[in-house]
């Protein structure tokens, strides 16, 4: 496997690095970003936390804005950070909107063409770059996901549809039903086509709601009241009667006045990294 480093930073005694490589699943060249906290500068490997970034949004948002890197140093936690959807001159594209094509794969394998030929986020993040990045760098293969927004419905439905695969999982403003809402409504139907059982299969509250015990994960979501999309795209009452309904591990926090911005993920997202952390094993408490 191999990588390109484009870029490199310190960062709290650890280092955030960018690379590029060619990417089987998506058949075009990815970039992702990683931080590597101090301890693995003394031989040590650490687990991962995969962040799964919203619309629009690539590789660089959340390290550049979310502040993460300070408790992910002091908890030895490297964090791992694709794009959003494939990217380059031969990828299709709606260049006239925001929420779909580059910068809105949604997180799935499409099934449709233009996009079935690249757009297969969900092979992507599930199987190859955890691959790459276990086989590359000073890591474990513990891991944890998060995201936000598109990313959050990303996380949400990764983690519930591969449990053995992760400790544990939050999200920050998720689309919680992406089958009933504008979104989802709209990026399923150009990814997978007219059969809304396919739809389902990546919808959070559908597979909440059918979860069983054995796939139960500790799963933290955020959610701000003075966000603009709460009730049009995200819903999260629906992801809480799912959880209701299969008694499914959730902890969902609402908060008076946060939008759905970097300054609301900033806010709290220590708070997530402890939560991982002592599902990890690496705190007796949050």
């Amino acid at each position: 496997m191999h990588v390109e480093n484009l870029s490199q930073n310190r960062s709290f005694g650890g280092w955030h690095k960018q690379y590029k490589h060619q990417s089987a699943s998506l058949n075009c060249e990815m970039r992702f970003a990683i931080f590597l906290p101090p301890q693995t500068a003394r031989g040590e490997k650490v687990p991962v936390m995969y962040w799964l970034s919203g619309l629009t949004c690539s590789d660089e948002n959340f390290m550049q804005k979310a502040g993460a890197q300070r408790v992910a140093a002091e908890l030895g936690i490297a964090i791992v950070a694709p794009d959003t959807s494939p990217r380059g001159d031969a990828v299709a594209d709606e260049a006239e909107r925001y929420d779909l094509g580059k910068g809105a794969g949604f997180y799935v394998n499409a099934t449709q063409e233009p996009w079935s030929q690249h757009y297969r986020m969900y092979d992507y993040v599930v199987n190859e770059l955890p691959a790459l990045v276990e086989e590359l760098f000073p890591v474990t293969d513990q891991r944890v996901i998060s995201g936000h927004s598109m990313g959050g419905h990303g996380a949400l439905t990764i983690a519930l549809k591969n449990p053995n695969r992760y400790r544990s999982v939050s999200a920050f403003s998720p689309i919680c039903n992406p089958v009933n809402c504008q979104w989802g409504q709209d990026a399923f139907r150009a990814y997978l086509g007219e059969d809304q059982a396919a739809w389902q299969q990546h919808d959070a509250s559908v597979l909440m709601q059918q979860a069983t015990e054995a796939q139960y994960l500790p799963t933290l979501v955020d959610q701000g009241e003075g966000d603009d999309f709460l009730n049009s795209q995200l819903r999260p009452e629906t992801l809480q009667a799912a959880a209701k309904a299969s008694t499914y591990p959730l902890e969902l926090r609402r908060h008076e006045g946060y939008d759905h911005s970097y300054y609301f993920i900033a806010s709290f997202i220590e708070s997530h990294l402890r939560f991982h952390a002592q599902n990890l094993g690496l705190l007796s408490s949050i």
